[in-house]
């Protein structure tokens, strides 16, 4: 029944687009190019999809508590802008990566092989992380009922640039702003806007790396502005619950597929659900490298060896964790509005053990 109702809610949304992408009003008929890939529809069965989605949202409100759904500000395509952002917000002292003036995806150090960072290498990796942790910590400190997710990143911004580091997310394939701000049922890459103002309730991943010494150092956590109900605060914690029971399986020789199964045996019994779309990866002089870290249940290959960094940064939600890709390209929401969760920390496997370098 959840699954059928989650189709009907894309296919709603899908049906939505197409009538604004025309620029018309509801029509006898919802027509569409093969370009788009969507539905064609009559207006018969949506308004057939338009009732059950208003029920179904009516009884979901109950069965994942009482919080704002963020929605698209717009269904149009965002539009590119005129400038170059990290040229003009980062002063022109601080080293920056290869993509800060380009826009474009950094080069892969290795497709094949997962790096090891020497000891002086991960000192200087450590660098990064401290000020990822405590740029995470200020944006943390600014999550309050009236505040604007455009503000926290501005503010976090100014905190990175003044240590003489780059944030990461900055111009990373074309990525308008410094950090993401994902509330509620935004799973991920949320972009911060001043329109998107938080409420009481609302809780908030904040999501930042930090580019310094030619090393990122990878962070992320929830925050609560005002008080929040109990479904979600059980979400919060089982989430964080979760990213430290993984990071105290990891170690020399263990299978990467460890923390999928360490996460998923505490969060599926509580009817939670871990996202498969969206994984950790591993970090160092490149923004996103081998390996990739699942955190669902899987049998891939692959162990841990003393010198290997990655991120562990679950995603949990309340409902279905698949994810629903806005019009902006960067914005993933779940398909049903529940509430997600993400924590994360970028770790390096020692010789005896795991050193968690964002701590």
């Amino acid at each position: 029944m959840l699954r059928q109702t989650v189709d009907c809610a894309l296919r709603l949304r899908a049906a939505e687009t197409t009538a604004i992408r025309l620029q018309t009003q509801m029509p006898r008929t919802l027509r569409t190019s093969a370009q788009h890939g969507l539905p064609r529809i009559s207006m018969h069965e949506y308004q057939q999809l338009r009732r059950k989605q208003q029920e179904f949202e009516a009884g979901a409100h109950g069965r994942f508590g009482t919080y704002q759904r963020i929605v698209p500000s717009t269904l149009l395509k965002r539009k590119a802008e005129a400038r170059e952002p990290s040229l003009e917000l980062v002063p022109s002292g601080i080293e920056r990566p290869a993509y800060a003036s380009t826009g474009t995806a950094e080069p892969v150090q290795s497709h094949l092989q997962i790096p090891v960072l020497a000891g002086e290498e991960i000192e200087r990796m450590r660098v990064a992380c401290v000020i990822a942790r405590d740029a995470l910590a200020l944006g943390g400190s600014m999550v309050r009922p009236g505040v604007t997710t455009a503000a926290i990143d501005r503010e976090v911004h100014g905190f990175i640039v003044s240590r003489g580091a780059y944030p990461s997310c900055l111009n990373y394939l074309g990525f308008p702003r410094s950090i993401c701000t994902s509330v509620n049922n935004i799973i991920a890459h949320g972009i911060p806007d001043d329109a998107c103002v938080l409420a009481d309730g609302d809780c908030i991943n904040i999501d930042v790396t930090v580019y310094k010494h030619g090393f990122h150092g990878d962070t992320s956590a929830m925050f609560v502005a005002g008080s929040i109900d109990a479904p979600g605060r059980q979400l919060l914690d089982t989430t964080q619950e979760a990213l430290e029971l993984a990071i105290q399986a990891c170690g020399p020789q263990v299978p990467f597929s460890t923390i999928g199964t360490t996460i998923e045996s505490l969060v599926a019994p509580l009817g939670f659900s871990v996202s498969q779309e969206l994984t950790g990866h591993g970090v160092g002089r490149d923004f996103h490298q081998r390996p990739l870290i699942y955190h669902h249940a899987n049998d891939l290959p692959g162990v841990m060896e003393p010198g290997m960094a990655f991120t562990i940064e679950p995603i949990v939600s309340q409902g279905v964790a698949a994810g629903v890709l806005w019009p902006d390209g960067w914005t993933v929401a779940t398909a049903d509005r529940a509430r997600s969760a993400q924590y994360e920390h970028t770790v390096v496997v020692t010789a005896d053990g795991i050193d968690v370098l964002t701590a």
